[in-house]
């Protein structure tokens, strides 16, 4: 629009100059007629005729410096502007075809100049209200047509941004809102075009977000059922094994040595058995509960570890506790236990996988400290683990590193180690070497009690 509003000034002066170049043209033939005749023959009746023909008042001819008058109906007093057909520059001709068009129609205008090659110059006495009309009627056919082609043009580009940019994104939004009423609908996913701009960028990204966000919701829900459905048992279970816990006590009353070696075990066993199960149905309701720390000894923390494993393992797996007996470590010992025994249960059933007679299986935990930090090592000579499991290691139902698996223990040993302020990462994993440390710092002391504990009265 802007460029047709530039143009039409430049058109109207154009098409002024054309208009009186015409009207020049034509009596400049007449004139030339009557110069071969004799003007003085033509009475006054074939001179108006010829003059109303031309729309002018009079014509001459300007010849080696003498001018002739050739017809004319009536001489006006005077000429209100000279316009000089052969030296009209662009900006005079626009500036007066803006003021014809808004002050003309009442002039007079003596157009002079030279037609075709002609070295005469030919003169035409006329007034602008003919000129003036023509230029407003060429005005407002141009000032139509631009209006249709900007019409055309605007439905065009609408049409080609509709297309390319607000389609898109409706859809986008569209998708986004239909997304969020039913995230679990895989037909709610976006479908993104092949086109290589943003908006496909942006389609593509959308979708991967709602398939990503789509599986975390279904493994979400499917974790929320298993929790329903582990509640449930445990409520039962708790139940069962607190029978067990009244079982146990009165195996303390047998003489046998080997029930009393075997009896203490058992009952911490099941101790913990009911705490795991009264613990379930606390992490249905709410999350895991803080540590409650204590200063433990790792070693005999390992060897009931060792105990528990070596009961539900298949044998030929070497158990070996490589914890000095005073090491002391800063945590809650039935999580840290929960931990270790997490930690130990995956190396024994990955290294149970392996039926070779002379292949090593070892399990080996050991620990050392540095200052006020507290790293224990697990390690094992095991298959190691697959890509798929290192890239998903602490994902509950992605990090699991055999079939079947739920990846829930690597999972559960991430969250109860972070809860101490601490963290659990894999240093090492090839055939024949897995290794596992877990490092857990000591609890800030509190400059105020100390400083209680240490003042000494006056």
């Amino acid at each position: 629009m802007l460029a047709e509003v530039l143009i039409f000034v430049p058109s109207i002066a154009n098409f002024r100059l054309r208009w009186l170049e015409e009207r020049l043209a034509t009596a400049a033939a007449v004139g030339i007629v009557l110069v071969e005749s004799d003007p003085q023959s033509l009475s006054r009746i074939v001179q108006d005729n010829v003059l109303l023909a031309l729309g002018a008042k009079a014509v001459a001819l300007r010849s080696e410096g003498v001018s002739q008058l050739l017809v004319v109906s009536e001489m006006p007093p005077e000429v209100d502007a000279h316009v000089d057909l052969a030296n009209a520059g662009p900006w005079m001709a626009m500036r007066d075809a803006i003021d014809t068009m808004l002050f003309g129609g009442r002039r007079v205008l003596r157009v002079f100049g030279p037609v075709g090659e002609s070295t005469s110059e030919f003169e035409l006495i006329i007034a602008d209200k003919n000129l003036r009309q023509a230029m407003l009627v060429y005005a407002r056919n141009v000032a139509i047509l631009s209006l249709i082609i900007s019409l055309i043009t605007a439905t065009l580009v609408f049409y080609a941004i509709n297309r390319i940019m607000i389609r898109p994104i409706r859809d986008m939004t569209h998708s986004m809102l239909s997304f969020a009423e039913a995230p679990d609908d895989p037909s709610r996913i976006v479908r993104p075009e092949r086109r290589g701009d943003e908006i496909g960028v942006a389609e593509r990204e959308l979708a991967a977000m709602q398939t990503n966000l789509q599986r975390t919701l279904a493994e979400r829900k499917h974790l929320a059922d298993l929790g329903l459905a582990v509640s449930k048992i445990n409520h039962d279970m708790r139940n069962m094994l607190a029978t067990a816990q009244l079982m146990s006590d009165r195996l303390r009353t047998v003489n046998d040595p080997t029930v009393q070696n075997f009896v203490p075990k058992l009952v911490r066993t099941l101790d913990r058995a009911v705490s795991y199960s009264e613990g379930v149905l606390a992490y249905g309701r709410t999350q895991e509960a803080p540590p409650s720390r204590r200063r433990v000894r790792l070693s005999q923390l390992v060897d009931d570890v060792f105990a528990l494993i070596g009961m539900d393992a298949v044998g030929g797996i070497e158990l070996r506790n490589d914890v000095g007996p005073e090491f002391e470590v800063d945590a809650d010992s039935d999580q840290l236990f929960r931990v270790l025994s997490n930690l130990a249960r995956n190396a024994a059933e990955a290294m149970a996988s392996d039926r070779g007679e002379a292949v090593v299986r070892r399990l080996t935990i050991g620990a050392e400290r540095t200052g006020s930090v507290s790293r224990i090592l697990v390690e094992d000579t095991g298959p190691g683990l697959p890509q798929k499991a290192r890239e998903n290691l602490f994902a509950a139902f992605r990090g699991s590193a055999r079939s079947g698996g739920t990846g829930l223990g690597l999972a559960i040993a991430f969250e109860l180690v972070r809860a101490h302020g601490g963290s659990i990462e894999l240093v090492e994993s090839r055939g024949g070497r897995t290794v596992f440390a877990i490092t857990i710092p000591d609890q800030p002391v509190d400059l105020d009690s100390a400083r209680g504990t240490l003042r000494r009265p006056a």
